[in-house]
């Protein structure tokens, strides 16, 4: 496009305008790209959470100043191949990082550092906060970068929610879960192997099956140990008539038991002695001291809920769990 001039002094002035709005143009570019790249190498905070599903949803809520990764469960453990809890030194368990999550570890170790903050968002009882606890070892996050925070449901205003409010680990919900792992450990660790001589292998011994075993091996020893005792119990089938009249098709049998004997508890040790007490009974005569009437109500059990129909199912059907959500699929 061509523009021509009624005078030389009118086109320097237009080329004097054109000149300012490209330096002005330039210049707010460049600002642009020294805020773009500082907005780069800013430090964004690493979320840490159990699954990978929940990872992808929460990301979508946080926004671009986080970026979330997946622990995939606990990252540390005792090792298998030793007791790795020493008894002599106050219980104190030996942890060592899981095998199959080494490679995880470094990657979450990488991401960790160049992290402003770490935020810890696995699951809300003993072994999430366990395993938040355990992160920060693995991970060797110092203290003031460590956030905490725990949410009932996924969604924007629960997430959003909770990391307004961050909080430290809870040692009380680690030391016990702690406590319960090193007493499955103590306790399994010697229990197991002595299953698989007098059982079978691959069988497991914990706190509770130890307790449990423990329970029937005392109740056994009890039934064994139990001496019979002969006692006699004695059963009188009386006729009741009512009214004053004596006719055959107004009395009705009911039976009695013998509990007392003027007023105290009897005990019929033996055959002689629960004769002599017949032949007393057949000579005395009896009479209704009271009558107790009261209503009963039998209520009808409640609907199933899916679990316990699959419960019931597999127990007494022998369905398996394929064939349990086959069924449940098509009732719904």
């Amino acid at each position: 496009m061509l523009v021509f001039f009624s005078s030389k002094k009118k086109q320097r002035t237009l080329q004097k305008c054109l000149d300012t709005i490209s330096n002005l143009c330039l210049n707010l570019l460049f600002q642009f790209i020294l805020r773009f790249q500082k907005w780069l190498k800013r430090k964004k905070n690493l979320v840490i959470v159990e699954s990978p599903a929940k990872a992808k949803t929460i990301g979508k809520y946080l926004g671009p100043s986080f970026f979330v990764r997946s622990s995939m469960g606990h990252v540390r453990d005792l090792p298998e191949k030793k007791l790795s809890v020493d008894i002599e030194n106050n219980f104190t368990p030996e942890y060592k990082i899981i095998p199959s999550r080494k490679k995880l570890i470094t990657e979450l170790l990488a991401d960790s550092k160049k992290s402003a903050a770490v935020y810890l968002a696995s699951d809300l009882d003993r072994e999430g906060e366990a395993i938040a606890w355990h992160l920060t070892q693995a991970l060797e996050i110092p203290d003031e970068k460590v956030r905490r925070v725990t949410f009932n449901e996924i969604t924007k205003d629960a997430i959003l929610e909770a990391f307004k409010h961050p909080c430290p680990v809870n040692m009380s919900k680690v030391n016990a879960q702690q406590a319960r792992r090193i007493l499955d450990r103590i306790v399994g660790y010697q229990i197991s192997p002595l299953l698989w001589k007098k059982i079978t292998k691959g069988l497991s011994a914990g706190r509770v099956q130890s307790v449990a075993v423990r329970l029937i091996v005392e109740r056994e020893k009890e039934i064994k140990e139990f001496k019979p005792q002969e006692y006699w119990k004695i059963t009188a089938e009386l006729k009741s008539i009512l009214g004053d009249t004596e006719k055959s098709g107004d009395a009705t049998t009911f039976k009695a038991i013998l509990q007392k004997c003027d007023n105290e508890n009897i005990e019929i040790k033996n055959e002689s002695q629960a004769a002599d007490i017949v032949g007393a009974l057949q000579m005395a005569g009896y009479h209704v001291a009271n009558i107790k009437k009261q209503t009963k109500r039998n209520n009808a059990p409640p609907p199933f809920t899916t679990s316990l129909l699959q419960q019931q199912a597999s127990t007494r059907l022998q369905f398996s769990a394929k064939k349990n959500d086959a069924y449940c699929s098509a009732a719904l």
